[in-house]
């Protein structure tokens, strides 16, 4: 079972837990009445967990997944409704499984994205500065870009601010695999000059977290992102969302990922630990480091 912390239900907020909603305050609930009004426990089934409670001295989630009224998973929604912040329900776990962020919220690895999330707070989001869109680049396929983006665009959202993840990788496009979208339309309509409608897609349980799919997978994505209306899209976005963060085609392929971070305005490089070469690895970041793109950093993925 996952590890997790949640408020206790004393016996005194009884009447809040069973009857209406205390006039206090309706946002700041308690983890008890978030698992009862989720699992529609009754009144009879609350008091059995309050006892249970009061006599071994744990938790009201606890206590309820003892005996068999609510689940880990329950416990970790309430959670996540107390404190605001988004969590994959079971059956878009299953679809989209990728999404370690909203998936296991409590994993080494979504506390991992954090982390990074907290220094490119610092180095890109900075609101001291002109906003940028941040591109992530790799040096070869199945570097684990893909899935950095999506994930890294889960931890951003979690901060509340409106979040896109675009995939510009017009060469092989993923995120809306990841996502679980539909990819009917999406950039390469946009820099193709097409007037196409809903193309950016909110994220089912993340308020702030939407994606721009590529859409259909052109035959010249190079001229595509080349063009003057990408970076005035760039621009556009950046000043309609906190975080944009892109996704590319790895290097290996052209010089796709290095146009797009200029236009970006940022770039953070992914590697693969055991699998990126050196020398394509250093040659990526020395022509980033050359480019208008104010180069983040540079992340090894061990997974």
């Amino acid at each position: 079972m996952a590890k997790y912390r949640d408020s206790a239900m004393p016996a005194a907020d009884h009447a809040t837990a069973t009857g209406e909603p205390s006039a206090a305050t309706v946002h700041d609930r308690a983890i008890g009445e978030i698992i009862r009004d989720t699992r529609h426990l009754t009144h009879d089934q609350v008091e059995r967990i309050l006892a249970y409670q009061r006599e071994k001295g744990v938790r009201f989630g606890e206590a309820a997944i003892a005996l068999g009224f609510a689940s880990a998973d329950d416990v970790l929604y309430a959670l996540s409704q107390q404190f605001h912040y988004p969590y994959a329900a079971e059956e878009q776990r299953k679809l989209s499984p990728e999404l370690a962020v909203l998936n296991q919220p409590f994993s080494v690895q979504a506390e991992a994205f954090r982390a990074i999330r907290s220094q490119l707070m610092m180095r890109v989001f900075d609101d001291s500065e002109p906003r940028r869109a941040l591109a992530v680049v790799s040096p070869d396929p199945r570097d684990g870009k893909t899935y950095f983006c999506a994930n890294l665009g889960c931890a951003l959202a979690q901060l509340g601010g409106r979040t896109l993840v675009v995939d510009a990788d017009l060469r092989g496009p993923r995120q809306h695999e990841v996502f679980h979208l539909e990819n009917r339309a999406g950039l390469s309509g946009i820099l193709a000059g097409r007037a196409e409608s809903k193309v950016i897609q909110q994220v089912r349980g993340v308020p702030s977290l939407f994606v721009l799919p590529v859409g259909i997978t052109p035959p010249n994505p190079l001229e595509l992102v080349e063009r003057p209306a990408f970076g005035l899209l760039m621009r556009e976005l950046t000043s309609k969302f906190d975080h944009v963060v892109v996704d590319t085609p790895a290097a290996v392929y052209g010089s796709d990922a290095a146009v797009i971070a200029a236009r970006c305005g940022a770039a953070l490089v992914v590697a693969r630990k055991h699998a990126s070469r050196v020398g394509a690895l250093q040659d990526l970041v020395a022509g980033l480091s050359e480019s208008p793109a104010k180069l983040a950093g540079v992340i090894v993925n061990e997974h």
